[in-house]
């Protein structure tokens, strides 16, 4: 090894080379080897790869790579979720095709993907947008339909008027578009639905035994399931034999109810507006509002009052005020709710609102009055008050007894429902999977025939108004009808990306071209042994993907329940913010870290020299502009250094904080390894026991931190490795040592790695070399330090093999020069011995 540095802007590029032209990632489905299927959640082609990306993917593949090196066959493939608004978007405003905007974006991203070194099979990589992947999911969407899990109804959606497009609960932020900005408002629209709810019960359960992924998240999606145990019952109308039905999950507090509520859309209220405008009205403020249970919840709290009133069940003679409120859903329940304000906040704030009764009828502690004042509802546990034959029962008690009052009296029975509902996939926009049905004014809706397919998007659109262009394309949806031969229109929305997500895995897995994927090869690398995203997907995105496989499963496409057996879900990076206030209007403008030259205690615009605020350390944003192009460190420092700094300090589920120190540190450690690796001697001659051991117990340890994803540990077993045979006398062990610490080194600095092996005359590539085997004798600590206490004060310490006679320990400590000067010719006493630990001389 001649060169005295290390030379990044050259070595990665050649071994980027070398790694493609061995095919050196390519995982072979026909090996012997044990399957290890290594994934990271696939990116939406922005245009740019973020340091968050890099941080993500870095981890990923440092376990895929050790998982080669310890002899598994491994699957690591990198596709796009391609679809979505942000394509269509860019064509509206740049005047683009969504689809060349997606491509090209598709190539930046994967230049900047090699040029970090990442051991991906590039042979598998796969594009949602591309009719080969799309087109298999509209056959599988089809076998879903033949199997009744797929159906089309009306039903209320939440309506982006700018966008023109319907949106998830989620994609409604503060009752606006969560592109658009525009008030969202709720229609009602016929929809293409996934029957996600056959499979609630075991989604639910199948949680028990994800025991590799993360608490929040399985509780995130117990949450958003949502199974509740309650009361389905009637309230009927004063002086008739109609009523409302109600469901609730608190039959206990029945006897505080002060109002009946229901939803805007509920029978009730629809056909009451007919006759009455100011109903009608505030029926139409309502669809101006939210759907999302945080926002129903912070939400004010309004409502109308119909003048109709209803009898308690319990309590015929107890009349209750019927209103119709924006706060009530018609798809959770019955689209009816009793509201028990001193128990539910938000029917408190109802109640305040309205100068309704507040009642006490859960007591915890001695205030049983029934009088309520407080602002804030009590919602713990307690003994039920104020509540005539229910008085004195717990909580539990006292629900099991009034629904089998409800039972035996025939008003009401015990029952289940779930938070979740069926997931709507359609979405009225170009940019996604053709739904493919066709719609025939003698068949109704007819499947497209699976010879025809894929239903392909037409590249001819126009986006010069808002809307979906499919609905206004001339020639694309008239069609033959396959049932008839009678004119017919294909149906024009598109999937909901979810759809697109949900299934990726096993196409990355299996590519036959004639069908989805081949059931016997998904069997040998499902599920995923470890996946790896953000926790901003741990409800819709793993909830879907968990449903899809079940479903594919249940129709027999497949024999996988699970689709990741582990999840990690890994922190975000951060960066301080760098802006000014703009004088003009007051607002900040804030400046991308590379035009600022930073201080000690301040910073500068580089452009003027002018002093800018330095903001808060948050997650990297492009609003901010506190985003570090990844392509900007590579060229300065190399891949392998950006790759150490993903991997250093932070522990991986944690926030890692961007800095420059932090980046020139790791790039120095590059240079460090490198004068280190020059000093490797195969003909070195010796022995350094202590080394060897040293040796051994960091690369055991090594493995097990990589294989927990503890790359930080990792981290700081090389450096102290590193520092252990910088010290070392030459010898062999301490080349031994060299070798192995460039093994430890290759699936985190990999080109650094491939450039030292070729060096010290490796054979083959390091990529395809074994992990350093491990002594298991060496991994016993043989050796022991002992304390020397004089009179419980510590004096020295002596190493000693582990186990020594307790006479010959107290002899070495007697024997010490320090021991000795502290007991300054008094006589030893007393002499305490804990084997292997201490010696305590009393003088």
């Amino acid at each position: 090894m001649t060169a005295e540095r290390f030379d990044p802007a050259s070595a990665d590029q050649r071994w980027q080379r070398a790694w493609d032209e061995a095919q050196s990632f390519r995982a072979d489905d026909t090996s012997a080897r044990p399957r290890s299927y290594v994934l990271e959640m696939f990116p939406y082609p922005s245009g740019r790869i973020h340091i968050g990306h890099v941080r993500n993917y870095t981890m990923g593949d440092v376990l895929a790579r050790a998982k080669k090196m310890q002899g598994y066959e491994v699957l690591h493939p990198m596709g796009w979720d391609a679809f979505g608004m942000p394509a269509e978007n860019a064509a509206m405003e740049k005047g683009v095709h969504p689809g060349g905007w997606t491509r090209d974006n598709i190539a930046n991203m994967k230049a900047q993907l090699k040029r970090l070194g990442f051991a991906l099979d590039w042979s598998r990589e796969l594009a949602t947008c591309d009719p080969e992947y799309y087109g298999h999911e509209q056959a599988l969407f089809l076998d879903l339909y033949a199997a009744g899990l797929v159906y089309r109804k009306e039903s209320a959606v939440n309506w982006d008027p700018v966008d023109m497009t319907v949106l998830a609960n989620e994609q409604v932020i503060d009752g606006r578009g969560w592109r658009s900005g525009a008030l969202v408002e709720k229609r009602k629209l016929n929809q293409w639905f996934l029957k996600i709810t056959q499979f609630a019960d075991d989604l639910l359960e199948g949680l028990g035994s994800l025991d590799k992924w993360p608490e929040k998240v399985r509780l995130m999606q117990e949450n958003w399931i949502g199974k509740s145990q309650g009361l389905r019952c009637t309230f009927r109308f004063v002086d008739s034999a109609d009523g409302i039905e109600v469901f609730t999950t608190r039959p206990d507090t029945m006897f505080g109810a002060s109002f009946v509520a229901i939803a805007a859309d509920h029978p009730v209220a629809q056909q009451m507006a007919e006759t009455v405008p100011e109903l009608a009205a505030f029926i139409a403020e309502c669809k101006q509002g939210g759907t999302t249970a945080a926002e129903l919840e912070t939400a004010e709290k309004k409502g109308f009052n119909t003048g109709l009133s209803v009898e308690h069940p319990l309590k015929p003679a107890w009349h209750l005020p019927v209103y119709v409120a924006n706060f009530v859903l018609m798809d959770y329940g019955t689209g009816a709710v009793f509201g028990c304000p001193a128990h539910d906040q938000r029917d408190l704030d109802f109640a305040r609102k309205y100068e309704l009764p507040v009642t006490r009828v859960v007591a915890d502690g001695d205030e049983t009055g029934s009088a309520f004042d407080s602002d804030e509802a009590y919602t713990g546990p307690g003994r039920i008050v104020n509540s005539d034959w229910l008085d004195g029962m717990d909580i539990e008690a006292a629900k099991a007894a009034v629904i089998a009052r409800a039972a035996h009296e025939g008003w009401g029975e015990g029952t289940t429902v779930w938070r979740l509902r069926d997931w709507g996939v359609s979405r009225q926009r170009y940019w996604g999977t053709p739904i493919p049905f066709i719609h025939c004014a003698a068949c109704g809706v007819v499947p497209v025939p699976k010879d025809q397919l894929p239903v392909t998007l037409p590249e001819d659109v126009s986006f010069d108004v808002p809307g979906n262009p499919l609905l206004r394309h001339p020639t694309w949806k008239h069609v033959d009808c396959p049932s008839c031969g009678g004119k017919a229109e294909r149906e024009t929305d598109t999937l909901d990306t979810f759809v697109d997500s949900s299934w990726y895995f096993l196409r990355f897995a299996s590519q036959p071209a004639d069908r989805p994927f081949d059931p016997e090869v998904i069997k040998q690398w499902l599920p995923v042994e470890q996946y790896i995203g953000g926790i901003e997907h741990a409800i819709l995105h793993l909830l879907y993907a968990r449903f899809w496989t079940r479903a594919l499963a249940h129709i027999g496409l497949i024999d996988v329940q699970e689709p990741f057996g582990s999840l990690f879900t890994q922190g975000m990076v951060t960066h301080e913010t760098y802006s000014r206030v703009d004088p003009a209007n007051g607002q900040p403008v804030f400046f991308s870290p590379a035009d600022i030259e930073r201080g000690a205690d301040s910073a500068v615009l580089k452009a003027d020299g002018a002093p800018v605020e330095i903001g808060r350390v948050i997650k990297m944003s492009k609003s901010k502009k506190n985003v570090v192009d990844p392509d900007d460190i590579i060229a300065q420092y190399g891949a392998d250094a950006v790759r150490w700094f993903m991997l250093s300090d932070s522990p991986p589920e944690r926030d890692l904080p961007w800095s420059e120190a932090g980046i020139e540190g790791c790039a120095r450690f590059v240079q460090r390894l490198w004068r280190l690796f020059r000093q490797y001697d195969a003909a070195a001659t010796g022995e350094d026991k202590a080394l060897d051991r040293k040796r051994d117990q960091t690369v055991h340890a090594v493995g097990q931190d990589i294989a927990s994803l503890g790359f930080n540990k990792a981290v700081a077993r090389i450096y102290e490795l590193t520092g252990a045979v910088e010290k070392a006398a030459p010898s062999a062990s301490r080349s031994a040592a060299i070798r192995v610490l460039l093994l430890l080194a290759a699936p985190m600095m990999p080109h650094l790695a491939e450039e030292a092996w070729a060096a010290i005359g490796g054979e083959g590539l390091i990529a395809d070399a074994a992990w350093p085997p491990v002594d298991p004798a060496l991994l016993v600590e043989d050796e022991v330090t002992i304390a020397i206490q004089v009179l419980g004060k510590l004096r020295d310490t002596i190493t000693v093999p582990k186990g020594m006679p307790r006479e010959e320990i107290e002899a070495l400590a007697l024997a010490s020069d320090k021991v000795q000067r502290a007991l300054d010719g008094k006589a030893v006493k007393k002499v305490i011995v804990v084997p292997d630990r201490l010696v305590n001389l009393v003088a």
